[in-house]
């Protein structure tokens, strides 16, 4: 079940860390676009915890720019949990609460790398498409930038 959540819970230590040495495993800091815990506690931040047996196995949030556009963040699934459709499950909640929110453009930066290849089909699956920096991003040869418009 995927809930809403502080980001700064207790038991989220592991994801926060999974996550952390992921990103850091082949991108130069430079190129590290994470928010951690403490940075994701922000009222405009929703951040989602999914859950198996109690235990948080999977993570995924949006940053609202303003009204309309929002920014996915933080997708993560504990690799020993990966491969069983939950990342498509945060997805999905993550474009439904988006919605609910009230925004009509949701976009995203992920690495341009070998590993990030499963998270760019996943986002290619859901209706993202290739587009330029948003924000306050910049070209970067490790990123890739992708946006889709909320019915």
């Amino acid at each position: 079940m995927i809930q809403q959540e502080n980001p700064t819970g207790p038991d989220l230590s592991l994801l926060f860390a999974r996550h952390t040495a992921d990103m850091h495993t082949d991108t130069p800091p430079e190129s590290i676009h994470m928010m951690d815990a403490s940075e994701l506690d922000t009222p405009d931040v929703h951040f989602f915890v999914l859950r198996h047996a109690g235990k948080p196995i999977a993570m995924g949030a949006f940053k609202i720019f303003d009204g309309s556009h929002a920014e996915i963040k933080s997708m993560h699934v504990l690799s020993e949990h990966r491969g069983q459709g939950h990342s498509r499950v945060m997805l999905a909640h993550l474009v439904a609460a988006a919605q609910a929110a009230g925004v009509t453009r949701l976009s995203l930066e992920t690495g341009s790398q070998d590993a990030f290849r499963p998270a760019r089909v996943l986002y290619e699956k859901a209706g993202f498409t290739e587009c330029p920096p948003f924000g306050d991003y910049v070209l970067d040869p490790m990123s890739i930038f992708m946006t889709r418009a909320l019915a």
